[in-house]
């Protein structure tokens, strides 16, 4: 049994993708043929969507070749980004995110491009002559080369 090629199911999703809203996250596939697609969307991913891509991949892929096990789905709210478009679109809401020297930061997100993200971080600092500390909103820039994960803060109200 020979591994199918991870380039070819990129290529597949990427074409099934292109003629909808939702956009290709990551694929993985494992030596003995588990085949992983994880998609995104910039409002939600729904089971129509998985459905569809997971059909259109299967017919492209000849199982008399090659057994395979594949498995569509979308991002959980709590996984960690993995692309920029992630980091985009959510924009405007509270992360957590971990740098890769060790600290862990809670802000919300304020911007994203190719090169990295504001997050924009409230402190607690005391002013000279001040008997108590003050909260200040501060803006910082990390690039993602900095960043060793980012993931959504999840809270119940």
């Amino acid at each position: 049994m020979d591994m199918i090629e991870k380039d070819i199911i990129v290529h597949l999703a990427e074409a099934h993708l292109a003629t909808s809203e939702c956009y290709l996250v990551e694929v993985s596939v494992t030596p003995d043929n588990r085949i992983v697609v994880e998609i995104d969307h910039d409002t939600a991913v729904g089971i129509d969507d998985c459905a569809a891509l997971s059909r259109y991949i299967e017919k492209q892929l000849d199982r008399d070749a090659e057994d395979f096990d594949l498995e569509v789905g979308s991002t959980g709210i709590s996984t960690p980004f993995k692309i920029v478009r992630q980091y985009v679109k959510n924009r405007g809401n509270e992360v957590e995110m971990q740098l890769l020297n060790g600290e862990k930061l809670t802000g919300t997100l304020q911007a994203a491009d190719e090169q990295g993200v504001t997050l924009a971080l409230v402190r607690e600092v005391k002013p000279e002559g001040a008997k108590r500390k003050v909260k200040v909103l501060e803006e910082r820039r990390y690039a993602y080369s900095e960043i060793r994960y980012t993931r959504n803060t999840v809270r119940f109200k």
